[in-house]
């Protein structure tokens, strides 16, 4: 059996009773168009491992598969899907490998794969979207050439938001620390089943050569963290708890980097934020 040939993902629900379990976030996207979208995002994947988180009954599985991923790496913690995605592995000639287990608890560096290039495309399960962007964001080393990742469509946002933006943050900041993020398109919320209630979107990262990146993201967490905790106070005042943490008045910690006390966090460049964390971990030595 070839991947054509697989039945439609509508009679592989049906077939294995394969309802959507909201403790998990799980809404299916059938609309085969919308996954050959997503994973032609990844580029080349000829000689590559591409992850994938949540496969459910592998509507973007057979995608990848199908837009020539060398191998596909399912994390996959809701057993049902098992069966189904068996199927896909035979029809795709074994270049699937499904691992059982919960993708926050995976160590992807230490999995064995077929190819060096490693990519990962996901429809992320809502309820840990994203925190398993920052799991991957922390890697040490970076790990992964290329992330095409699906959240909810604000949280896209907040990704690659630029400073001034409404949706401008810390989730921006630990992003445009170590890698490239673009907003590739949206993914309206009736394409799914069963609908969320929110539309969804599709980001892809890159990480920047190794020399661009800052490195040090708890100091960053724990800087951004305290400043947009009280986003619409001046820095002065809104980084106090990071101050308290590290020892230094907040005055130091801002003069130190550079950073006018009067400003607003949403108004600062993550390179302002960069610095603020190297003044924080000095100060914190």
């Amino acid at each position: 059996m070839s991947l054509d040939a697989l039945p439609p993902l509508r009679e592989v629900i049906a077939e294995y009773g394969l309802n959507a379990d909201k403790r998990f976030g799980q809404h299916y996207l059938l609309d085969l168009n919308l996954t050959a979208k997503i994973a032609r995002r990844c580029g080349d994947m000829a000689e590559a491992s591409v992850f994938e988180v949540g496969p459910g009954p592998g509507g973007l599985t057979r995608a990848l598969l199908d837009e020539g991923a060398g191998q596909v790496i399912a994390i996959e913690k809701d057993r049902r899907f098992l069966p189904a995605l068996d199927a896909v592995n035979a029809a795709s000639g074994n270049r699937l490998a499904v691992i059982e287990a919960d993708a926050m608890k995976v160590a992807e560096p230490a999995i064995e794969t077929m190819f060096q290039r490693r990519m990962l495309a996901s429809n992320l399960p809502y309820n840990v979207g994203t925190a398993l962007l920052i799991k991957w964001l922390n890697a040490e080393p970076i790990w992964w050439e290329r992330l095409v990742l699906m959240f909810q469509k604000e949280v896209a946002e907040r990704v690659v938001a630029l400073p001034g933006d409404k949706a401008y943050g810390r989730l921006a900041i630990l992003t445009g620390a170590v890698a490239s993020a673009r907003y590739a398109f949206t993914v309206p919320a009736r394409a799914f089943t069963p609908p969320p209630k929110v539309d969804s979107a599709v980001v892809v990262l890159d990480p920047l050569p190794e020399a661009s990146r800052f490195t040090d993201l708890e100091a960053l967490s724990t800087v951004t963290e305290s400043a947009f905790g009280q986003r619409r106070k001046t820095l002065r005042k809104s980084i106090g708890m990071a101050a308290s943490q590290c020892g230094a008045p907040p005055e130091t910690l801002l003069a130190s980097a550079e950073l006018d006390p009067a400003a607003r966090a949403e108004t600062i460049a993550p390179e302002g934020f960069f610095a603020l964390a190297r003044a924080w971990r000095t100060a914190k030595v």
